[in-house]
Protein backbone atom coordinates (compact mmCIF):
# COMPACT_ATOMS: atom_id res chain seq x y z
CA UNK A 1 0.00 0.00 0.00
CA UNK A 2 1.16 3.53 -0.58
CA UNK A 3 0.93 4.57 3.05
CA UNK A 4 2.30 2.81 6.08
CA UNK A 5 -0.49 0.99 7.88
CA UNK A 6 -1.06 0.97 11.61
CA UNK A 7 -3.28 -1.00 13.94
CA UNK A 8 -5.57 0.65 16.45
CA UNK A 9 -4.67 -0.67 19.90
CA UNK A 10 -7.55 -1.50 22.24
CA UNK A 11 -8.01 -1.95 25.96
CA UNK A 12 -9.84 -5.01 27.31
CA UNK A 13 -13.19 -3.23 26.96
CA UNK A 14 -12.52 -2.51 23.27
CA UNK A 15 -11.78 1.21 23.60
CA UNK A 16 -9.03 2.69 21.41
CA UNK A 17 -5.88 3.52 23.39
CA UNK A 18 -3.35 4.27 20.65
CA UNK A 19 -1.79 3.00 17.44
CA UNK A 20 1.24 0.97 16.42
CA UNK A 21 2.82 0.24 13.03
CA UNK A 22 1.15 -2.93 11.68
CA UNK A 23 4.23 -5.05 11.03
CA UNK A 24 5.82 -4.17 14.39
CA UNK A 25 2.57 -4.87 16.26
CA UNK A 26 2.41 -8.48 15.06
CA UNK A 27 4.92 -10.43 17.14
CA UNK A 28 5.01 -13.00 19.94
CA UNK A 29 3.22 -10.55 22.26
CA UNK A 30 0.80 -8.86 19.85
CA UNK A 31 -1.40 -6.38 21.71
CA UNK A 32 -5.18 -6.43 21.37
CA UNK A 33 -6.11 -4.40 18.29
CA UNK A 34 -8.95 -3.71 15.87
CA UNK A 35 -9.36 -5.69 12.64
CA UNK A 36 -12.10 -7.03 10.37
CA UNK A 37 -12.83 -10.10 8.25
CA UNK A 38 -14.84 -10.04 5.04
CA UNK A 39 -16.46 -13.02 3.35
CA UNK A 40 -16.98 -12.08 -0.33
CA UNK A 41 -19.63 -13.74 -2.46
CA UNK A 42 -20.20 -13.74 -6.21
CA UNK A 43 -23.52 -13.50 -8.06
CA UNK A 44 -23.95 -17.30 -7.76
CA UNK A 45 -23.73 -17.17 -3.96
CA UNK A 46 -20.27 -18.77 -3.90
CA UNK A 47 -17.63 -17.71 -1.38
CA UNK A 48 -14.25 -16.40 -2.45
CA UNK A 49 -11.77 -18.47 -0.43
CA UNK A 50 -8.22 -17.07 -0.56
CA UNK A 51 -4.88 -18.61 0.30
CA UNK A 52 -2.53 -16.26 2.12
CA UNK A 53 0.73 -15.46 0.36
CA UNK A 54 3.81 -17.30 1.61
CA UNK A 55 5.39 -13.91 2.38
CA UNK A 56 2.77 -13.15 5.07
CA UNK A 57 4.22 -12.78 8.57
CA UNK A 58 1.51 -14.86 10.26
CA UNK A 59 -0.18 -17.99 8.89
CA UNK A 60 1.49 -17.94 5.46
CA UNK A 61 -0.04 -20.31 2.93
CA UNK A 62 -3.26 -21.06 4.82
CA UNK A 63 -6.72 -20.74 3.32
CA UNK A 64 -8.92 -18.04 4.82
CA UNK A 65 -11.98 -15.90 4.30
CA UNK A 66 -11.76 -13.55 1.34
CA UNK A 67 -10.16 -10.43 2.83
CA UNK A 68 -8.94 -9.36 6.27
CA UNK A 69 -7.44 -6.09 7.43
CA UNK A 70 -7.18 -3.31 9.95
CA UNK A 71 -9.15 -0.05 10.02
CA UNK A 72 -6.95 3.02 10.18
CA UNK A 73 -7.52 6.07 12.38
CA UNK A 74 -10.72 7.91 11.41
CA UNK A 75 -11.76 5.03 9.12
CA UNK A 76 -14.83 2.87 9.70
CA UNK A 77 -14.63 -0.89 9.40
CA UNK A 78 -16.73 -0.65 6.23
CA UNK A 79 -14.34 1.92 4.70
CA UNK A 80 -11.38 -0.30 5.61
CA UNK A 81 -13.15 -3.30 4.10
CA UNK A 82 -13.68 -1.46 0.80
CA UNK A 83 -10.04 -0.31 0.77
CA UNK A 84 -8.64 -3.78 1.50
CA UNK A 85 -10.97 -5.56 -0.95
CA UNK A 86 -9.65 -3.30 -3.71
CA UNK A 87 -6.03 -3.78 -2.58
CA UNK A 88 -6.00 -7.55 -1.99
CA UNK A 89 -8.30 -8.90 -4.71
CA UNK A 90 -9.26 -5.89 -6.86
CA UNK A 91 -12.88 -6.21 -5.74
CA UNK A 92 -15.56 -3.57 -5.83
CA UNK A 93 -18.19 -4.54 -3.28
CA UNK A 94 -21.81 -3.89 -2.36
CA UNK A 95 -24.32 -5.10 0.24
CA UNK A 96 -21.80 -4.96 3.11
CA UNK A 97 -23.53 -6.79 5.95
CA UNK A 98 -22.29 -7.48 9.50
CA UNK A 99 -22.58 -11.19 10.33
CA UNK A 100 -20.57 -11.45 13.57
CA UNK A 101 -19.88 -7.93 14.91
CA UNK A 102 -18.59 -9.10 18.31
CA UNK A 103 -15.96 -11.60 17.14
CA UNK A 104 -12.78 -11.54 19.21
CA UNK A 105 -9.92 -14.02 19.32
CA UNK A 106 -6.31 -14.72 20.22
CA UNK A 107 -4.28 -17.37 18.34
CA UNK A 108 -0.59 -18.27 18.03
CA UNK A 109 0.82 -19.54 14.74
CA UNK A 110 3.59 -22.14 14.43
CA UNK A 111 6.29 -19.44 14.33
CA UNK A 112 5.07 -17.95 17.62
CA UNK A 113 3.43 -14.90 16.02
CA UNK A 114 0.23 -13.96 17.85
CA UNK A 115 -2.99 -12.57 16.42
CA UNK A 116 -5.06 -10.83 19.10
CA UNK A 117 -8.00 -9.00 17.61
CA UNK A 118 -11.43 -7.57 18.05
CA UNK A 119 -12.49 -8.49 14.53
CA UNK A 120 -16.03 -7.73 13.30
CA UNK A 121 -17.02 -10.10 10.50
CA UNK A 122 -18.84 -8.95 7.36
CA UNK A 123 -20.29 -10.48 4.21
CA UNK A 124 -20.31 -8.53 0.93
CA UNK A 125 -20.90 -9.08 -2.77
CA UNK A 126 -18.30 -8.60 -5.48
CA UNK A 127 -19.44 -6.61 -8.50
CA UNK A 128 -16.43 -7.16 -10.79
CA UNK A 129 -13.73 -9.67 -11.74
CA UNK A 130 -10.82 -10.54 -9.46
CA UNK A 131 -7.38 -8.97 -9.76
CA UNK A 132 -5.18 -10.69 -7.17
CA UNK A 133 -2.38 -8.88 -5.35
CA UNK A 134 0.33 -11.57 -5.11
CA UNK A 135 1.78 -9.90 -1.99
CA UNK A 136 -1.46 -10.85 -0.22
CA UNK A 137 -3.02 -13.82 -2.01
CA UNK A 138 -1.28 -16.77 -3.71
CA UNK A 139 -4.35 -18.73 -4.78
CA UNK A 140 -8.14 -18.60 -4.66
CA UNK A 141 -11.21 -20.79 -5.07
CA UNK A 142 -14.93 -20.14 -5.42
CA UNK A 143 -16.99 -22.63 -3.45
CA UNK A 144 -20.32 -23.12 -1.75
CA UNK A 145 -20.58 -22.80 2.01
CA UNK A 146 -21.59 -26.47 2.16
CA UNK A 147 -18.34 -27.41 0.41
CA UNK A 148 -16.45 -25.16 2.82
CA UNK A 149 -18.08 -26.87 5.79
CA UNK A 150 -16.96 -30.28 4.49
CA UNK A 151 -13.42 -29.03 3.85
CA UNK A 152 -13.07 -27.52 7.33
CA UNK A 153 -14.40 -30.72 8.92
CA UNK A 154 -11.97 -32.86 6.87
CA UNK A 155 -8.82 -30.72 7.27
CA UNK A 156 -9.21 -27.82 9.74
CA UNK A 157 -5.43 -27.24 9.82
CA UNK A 158 -5.55 -25.94 6.23
CA UNK A 159 -7.62 -22.91 7.29
CA UNK A 160 -6.87 -19.84 9.37
CA UNK A 161 -7.99 -20.30 12.96
CA UNK A 162 -10.06 -17.10 12.87
CA UNK A 163 -11.99 -18.33 9.84
CA UNK A 164 -12.67 -21.66 11.52
CA UNK A 165 -13.93 -19.92 14.66
CA UNK A 166 -16.12 -17.55 12.66
CA UNK A 167 -17.70 -20.40 10.70
CA UNK A 168 -18.17 -22.49 13.85
CA UNK A 169 -20.26 -19.72 15.46
CA UNK A 170 -23.85 -20.79 14.77
CA UNK A 171 -25.38 -17.32 14.35
CA UNK A 172 -22.53 -16.16 12.09
CA UNK A 173 -22.69 -19.32 9.97
CA UNK A 174 -26.48 -18.98 9.65
CA UNK A 175 -26.07 -15.34 8.61
CA UNK A 176 -23.48 -16.32 5.99
CA UNK A 177 -25.77 -19.01 4.55
CA UNK A 178 -28.66 -16.53 4.46
CA UNK A 179 -26.46 -13.92 2.72
CA UNK A 180 -25.24 -16.48 0.16
CA UNK A 181 -28.82 -17.51 -0.69
CA UNK A 182 -30.04 -13.91 -1.13
CA UNK A 183 -28.72 -13.55 -4.67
Amino acid sequence: MSRQEHVILLDEQGAAIGTQEKYAAHNTATPLHLAFSCWLFNAKGELLLTRRALSKKAWPGVWTSSVCGHPQLNETAEEALIRRCRYEVGAEVKDITPVYPTFRYREIDSSGIVEHEVCPVFAARMTNELTLNSDEVMEYRWLSLNDLRQAIEAAPFLFSPWMGRQFAHTAARDALFQFARAV
